[in-house]
């Protein structure tokens, strides 16, 4: 194991290195660590480090068919005016997965990138003092 000053990492496996870099840094605020397109990038954003992976990148050889489409994960993005951020994005054009959710813990929307690999945007639900 790592100590809690690494970097937390996951890996998307994208059709398109490029259009993945652009909607990452465009959209979401990620700088690129690295760019090796079209095989792979590695973007960050705080403490997330998100990997690339093209078609020709050893990650995505090494995934199985069945198991490279997107799922019902998600990168979890915190965002502190929910409705400020959605504005953008739409205006952009970007694919929203689902209408905006309230629940206790907060607000969240999901959005898709380049290949449907979700991103769930949330603002927490505001606390009281000393809770």
């Amino acid at each position: 194991m790592t100590g809690t000053e690494e970097l937390a990492s996951v890996r998307y496996i994208v059709e398109d290195v490029r259009a993945s870099i652009d909607f990452y840094t465009t959209h979401l605020g990620f700088q690129v660590r690295l760019d090796a397109a079209p095989a792979f990038a590695d973007v960050v954003r705080g403490r997330l480090r998100l990997l690339l992976s093209g078609p020709t990148s050893s990650g995505a050889r090494a995934t199985p068919p069945d198991a490279a489409t997107a799922g019902r994960n998600r990168i979890h993005l915190v965002v502190d005016d929910l409705d400020a951020a959605i504005g953008p994005l739409r205006e952009a054009g970007l694919p929203f997965r689902s209408e905006l959710v309230s629940g206790p813990g907060g607000r969240q929307i999901l959005l898709a990138d380049p290949d449907g690999n979700l991103v769930e945007l949330f603002q927490p639900a505001a606390r009281p003092p000393g809770a």
